[in-house]
């Protein structure tokens, strides 16, 4: 728990939360949820705030971000408030697990890279189906075993790169969630995972000054905080990427119809 504390604390500070695929696949999940000018949105574990910003100024929408961390929601309304758009997007603390509101509220509810955390899953997948309206979208874009069972040693990368705490599905399985989670006409679209596109995907997220911004403050981290200075030398120590990493693990959007 301490190493999942850390792992997400520190990214907090950074400012700086990624989801495979970038933008591109943010792109996409937000086609097929069919999101567009006067949608409503609930992005579960909204991070720091990118896909929610980047979502109310390319598509015109109104975005209600909520993750588990107050130290997350602060750095998102800190980017909202220089982005010019808290008046289309908020930002308020709340577990995937229990979402503080009322049913058939949003247009559609997404995730990138959260549901893969929640020791409950079908729990979290029923919450974000109750509280999404007839005939909305809920739309997952969560890291996949292309294979499995994957060889140890990329679980342990993943678990490194990921977080500590992240438990990947099958495909099959992220497309069971939904359909226990009684939505219809479930689609699904399977990505492997690039290593060295993702990292050209993350500056293209936050553009070259916000990761400038960030990496000036994990220096501070780094001079300031043991426990950052552990927590890179761990990532240092397995950052080797596996070479067969594209054939066992990649990403899939998993979308259902309310």
């Amino acid at each position: 728990m301490e190493n999942e504390q850390t792992f997400f604390d520190f990214a907090a500070e950074a400012g700086l939360t990624k989801h495979f695929g970038g933008l591109e696949g943010t792109a996409e999940l937000v086609g097929l949820c069919h999101i567009g000018e006067g949608s409503y949105v609930l992005d579960v574990g909204c991070g720091v705030g990118a896909t929610a910003c980047f979502l109310a100024k390319r598509y015109g929408c109104r975005v209600m971000g909520v993750d588990i961390r107050a130290r997350m929601v602060e750095r998102a309304e800190e980017r909202a408030r220089r982005d010019g758009l808290s008046d289309q997007v908020a930002f308020r603390v709340a577990d995937a697990q229990d979402l503080p509101f009322e049913d058939d509220l949003f247009d559609a509810v997404i995730t990138e890279s959260v549901t893969a955390f929640p020791e409950d899953k079908q729990r979290a997948v029923n919450e974000y189906a109750r509280v999404t309206k007839p005939g909305g979208y809920v739309g997952l874009a969560e890291s996949t075993w292309l294979q499995v069972p994957p060889p140890p040693e990329l679980v342990a990368w993943v678990s490194q790169d990921v977080g500590s705490c992240v438990r990947p599905l099958a495909a099959d399985d992220w497309m069971g969630l939904l359909e226990n989670a009684g939505l219809q006409d479930i689609t699904m679209r399977l990505h492997p995972v690039d290593a060295k596109h993702e990292a050209k995907l993350l500056t293209q997220r936050y553009g070259y000054g916000g990761m400038i911004g960030s990496a000036l403050r994990m220096l501070v981290m780094l001079v300031r905080n043991p426990a950052y200075r552990r927590f890179v030398k761990g990532v240092r120590e397995s950052g080797v990427i596996p070479e067969n990493l594209d054939e066992y693990f990649g990403y899939g959007l998993y979308v259902g119809r309310k």
